[in-house]
């Protein structure tokens, strides 16, 4: 089994953190950790790198992390949980990861569709040069498959009303992110899972996000060996104070963290 590093690129939820306008402890903290870009991730294997989606914030991302860990290998596949802009808004700035060889983009029907939609010029026959070379991929939910060396399973959760993909790695790895509901069914596949990396939006309630609360809830039902929280807007509260009140294999990630799965 070869190792496989988790970078998170991101943590933070649609409007990212902090707020524009907003003049909130967490906004205007200085602390690091409370600075969140949009939330995305990526894994590094010794095969290449999978990126889990790709929001408006991934260029600056990418820049970032290849500062800190300039080794890196290239993008080689990207996974998309859902077509939410600040999930996919940063997919043109894959050209330079494309110039050679494609990158597989592995979305499901709806969100594919919609790519294609809002993406005409990188999917028709004759592409004008420069446009990123991605290759869309539609993918079934409980169908596994193999990318960089790494056998990945995508399973459909409830974004509101919407069905979205989560992504599992086998039991080294779960990534969930936007959810509020999951179905009965898919509580039982995620048993055994090492690492979760799952959504936390705040305390209050909310119609398409769980709150932490209701994270800590699924966590203790899944009881993962450790657990990352992500997908944070402003009012979860200052990083140094809510990592105090969590349980210890319970952790809120932040930006430019990078674990071992």
């Amino acid at each position: 089994m070869f190792p496989i590093r988790l970078h998170f690129l991101g943590t933070g939820t649609s409007t990212g953190v902090p707020q524009i306008g907003c003049h909130c402890a967490v906004c205007t903290s200085s602390d690091p950790r409370d600075t969140r870009l949009r939330t995305s991730a990526l894994l590094e294997t010794p095969q290449g790198s999978v990126l889990i989606d790709c929001g408006p914030d991934f260029r600056w991302q990418m820049l970032r992390l290849l500062r800190n860990h300039p080794h890196v290998p290239a993008i080689r596949a990207v996974l998309l949980t859902h077509e939410h802009y600040d999930h996919v808004g940063g997919l043109d700035d894959l050209r330079p990861y494309s110039s050679r060889q494609a990158v597989e983009v592995y979305a499901d029907e709806l969100c594919a569709r919609h790519q294609r939609e809002r993406m005409p010029y990188c999917f028709v026959e004759n592409k004008y040069p420069g446009v990123p070379n991605l290759s869309l991929q539609v993918v079934q939910p409980g169908r596994s498959l193999e990318v960089c060396g790494m056998k990945l399973t995508p399973f459909q959760v409830l974004h509101g009303r919407l069905p979205i993909l989560a992504w599992r790695n086998e039991n080294r790895l779960a990534y969930i992110t936007d959810l509020s509901y999951m179905p009965p069914e898919v509580l039982p596949q995620l048993h055994g899972v090492k690492t979760l990396i799952i959504n936390a939006l705040r305390h209050e309630p909310h119609g398409s996000h769980q709150t932490l609360f209701e994270a800590l809830q699924l966590i203790s039902e899944i009881q993962p060996r450790r657990a990352y929280l992500i997908h944070a807007s402003h009012q979860i509260g200052l990083h140094a104070e809510l990592s105090g009140q969590l349980p210890p294999h319970v952790m809120m990630a932040y930006d430019g963290l990078t674990i071992e799965v």
